[in-house]
């Protein structure tokens, strides 16, 4: 069964991204043992990505010659013109989240959906009951501000509870959430 992912990495104070909007802080880790091959199990489970209009930025800003994403079909919700990254399955949306879901569960053909980010999207799919599984890396790293893991609260986890299936420790203090979101749908 195809299940919508949000795999992320944090500061411990809960910021994907610095007060500058980089990922900059986050490079420091990408020899962290055992991570890269987590990543890579994770996205081998993927068969459709959605993100929001400055992470897809972000991504062009990069001066990445090849689209990291290329094995999986994108969507990008935006209210404005992008470039298209050249050679990407890239789709420019601004329909509605459980419109687009719907595509994207069609696209991932039984594998899984990510949501890369940013957190105001990762919300909107959580608000409509579309969210089944939080991956939050935790960074021993304190950022004090920038772009927030999540802008609100997810309300299938209110009065509940998110329930932790994995805890993984990478190097010396990198960890890796698994949370499952309790069933809204």
């Amino acid at each position: 069964m195809t299940k919508t992912q949000y795999y992320a990495a944090q500061s411990i104070d809960g910021y994907l991204a610095d007060p500058a909007g980089s990922l900059g802080w986050l490079f420091q880790f990408n020899d962290t043992d055992g991570l890269t091959a987590h990543y890579e199990a994770f996205i081998a489970d993927v068969g459709a990505i959605a993100m929001g209009a400055a992470t897809y930025e972000y991504h062009l800003g990069e001066g990445m010659e090849t689209w990291p994403y290329s094995d999986q079909e994108t969507w990008v919700f935006t209210h404005r013109e992008l470039p298209l990254f050249p050679g990407a399955r890239l789709h420019l949306t601004a329909d509605p989240v459980e419109d687009v879901h719907a595509r994207l569960v069609d696209a991932a053909g039984g594998k899984n959906v990510w949501l890369v980010g940013g957190g105001a999207l990762v919300s909107a799919f959580a608000d409509r009951g579309l969210l089944d599984e939080l991956w939050l890396g935790v960074a021993p790293v304190i950022l004090g501000g920038g772009a927030p893991v999540l802008t609100s609260p997810i309300p299938a986890t209110l009065p509940g509870r998110l329930d932790l299936t994995d805890v993984t420790q990478f190097g010396d203090g990198f960890l890796m959430l698994r949370y499952s979101l309790p069933t809204t749908q």
